[in-house]
């Protein structure tokens, strides 16, 4: 995943309303529920089969830290998808997000003005449409530079040019993202 869409993700779990189960065999029981076999939570987190079996029995209460990772990933993905998917939409028709970041910014702009791009830290509050943008370029698998290129329209538009008030001919470039974080 992109720096975007890990942002994306963990926003997406702040909407958590109750916490995933904390026990091992609580979290295995869990994965049990949603992928029905063994064999498939044995192949979601790259483990044996009976390595699942001994995880929700109770015989080996530590994995190793990798294994315990994957488990808690797998975990957080499937929790609470109603509660989730009501944030996301929410967003996208009413709230908008807010994008929190520390990149460089280029721009093409016309002649006369700077075009030296630089790192800049913006916090800005992007309008429902965005969201909904974002959130369908990546459930269709979009990659990484498509949902920076939405997010950077975004900034463009909102940010740089003021909402249309300023800077007609303005192109922004997001590029070296040092740090990307949304809430909605």
């Amino acid at each position: 995943m992109g720096e975007i869409e890990d942002a994306i993700e963990r926003a997406d779990q702040e909407a958590f309303t109750k916490e995933p189960p904390k026990t091992l065999k609580g979290r295995i029981n869990f994965l049990l529920q949603r992928l029905k076999t063994t064999k498939a939570v044995a192949a979601e987190l790259g483990v044996s089969q009976r390595s699942v079996e001994r995880y929700r029995k109770g015989d080996r209460k530590t994995p190793p830290k990798p294994v315990a990772e994957r488990i808690d990933t797998a975990v957080r993905a499937r929790w609470q998808p109603v509660v989730r998917g009501r944030r996301r939409k929410e967003a996208a028709t009413s709230t908008g997000i807010t994008v929190e970041t520390r990149a460089r910014f280029g721009y093409t702009a016309p002649v006369g003005s700077t075009d030296d791009g630089r790192v800049r830290r913006l916090t800005v509050h992007l309008p429902p449409l965005y969201a909904q943008r974002l959130f369908d370029a990546r459930a269709q698998g979009a990659a990484d530079r498509d949902l920076r290129a939405i997010v950077a329209e975004g900034l463009q538009e909102i940010y740089f040019k003021d909402g249309g008030t300023r800077a007609d001919e303005l192109r922004v470039e997001f590029t070296d993202i040092d740090y990307f974080d949304v809430s909605f």
